[in-house]
């Protein structure tokens, strides 16, 4: 299930640009700040820097084991 993974950026404030955090659904060999930050703050010369700052993760969970959990605490 592609809901079930992702990959978060989180970026601080670099130069006139805030801090943000970015999601996107992408394999865990692409989660890193070139494919998963779009659009680009910064413009071409200041790419590398603004990536080096920022902090990417990869992440899975499962959905079903979340729902049939919720089922359980609820009956």
């Amino acid at each position: 299930n592609s809901e079930d993974v992702r990959c978060k950026c989180i970026c601080p404030p670099y130069k006139d640009h805030s801090g943000h955090i970015y999601n996107k659904n992408v394999s865990q060999k692409d989660c890193d700040c070139l494919h998963v930050v779009e659009p680009m703050p910064v413009p071409g010369p200041d790419v590398e820097a603004y990536c080096l700052r920022c902090e990417c993760k990869y992440e899975e969970r499962s959905s079903v084991t979340i729902k049939v959990s919720t089922v359980i605490l609820l009956a």
